[in-house]
């Protein structure tokens, strides 16, 4: 991990196309303004995890689905087969 000292109004630039400038600090927190292009997503990390969580029960759900699609469809070839 990079450790960085930055003080208010400073700037950290992360390659060509992310600025994070430190915009208040007030006691124990940091307000953080992040420039970044609009096809980036940006979120608190407790978010990411949360979406990220949500999408593989999605990911799941959606493999059980089609598993029980696939199954009805076998079944009613099978039927028809007789």
């Amino acid at each position: 991990m990079l450790v960085l000292t930055r003080k208010l109004k400073e700037a950290i630039q992360i390659g060509d196309d992310i600025e994070v400038v430190v915009l208040a600090i007030d006691g124990d927190q940091v307000k953080l303004g992040i420039r970044a292009p609009k096809h980036i997503d940006v979120h608190r990390k407790e978010i990411y995890l949360a979406i990220q969580q949500e999408n593989n029960a999605a990911s799941l759900a959606s493999a059980t689905s089609l598993q029980q699609l696939s199954d009805q469809l076998k079944k009613g070839g099978e039927e028809n087969e007789r």
